[in-house]
């Protein structure tokens, strides 16, 4: 079944940015968590997307008992695609629903309590894992780049597969 809703749930900003792109190009109506779970019927057929902690879908849990969710979308400081498979095992998604992930960004400045918190431990062993590196990769570079200034990787180009998703589901 088609979706009839973009829901998500965002933390600093970037899975906002991202869930609004896909209502743009998709002309799906766009309802934050809590929004969505006041306004639309039980059973509504739509596309989640949360941010990712430790592989954790932020959000799907709660919408999963309300909602048909055709894909699932976690917004991560990782590459497009990349954790998938832990993504699917961790929520327990089922099989017949699509799983995307979709690099979004890191802002230090914009995290408030034990998030920031966590991310600052994160962070400081993640960066020394990297700098011991002999050399380093792309996503290396970005990962260092998104810690050490902040930065945002959110673009409709990570999203076009989502995009096809909706389209044609």
């Amino acid at each position: 079944m088609k979706a009839q809703a973009i829901v998500y749930t965002s933390n600093t900003g970037f899975t906002k940015e991202y869930a609004r792109i896909l209502a743009e190009k998709t002309t799906l109506p766009l309802y934050n968590l809590e929004s969505a779970l006041k306004s639309l019927p039980y059973g509504s057929e739509v596309i989640y997307l949360g941010w990712l902690r430790a592989s954790f879908v932020n959000g799907y849990v709660k919408a999963a008992k309300k909602f048909r969710i055709n894909a699932v979308c976690g917004v991560c400081m990782g590459e497009c695609g990349s954790q998938l498979d832990s993504v699917r095992k961790n929520n327990k998604i089922p099989d017949g629903i699509k799983v995307f992930t979709l690099q979004g960004g890191f802002d230090m400045k914009k995290l408030r309590g034990m998030n920031k918190f966590m991310m600052k431990i994160m962070v400081k062993h993640l960066t020394k894992d990297i700098m011991a590196k002999e050399t380093r990769t792309e996503e290396d570079e970005k990962l260092l780049l998104m810690m050490s200034k902040g930065a945002s990787f959110v673009s409709e180009k990570n999203l076009e597969p989502v995009i096809e998703f909706a389209k044609n589901s």
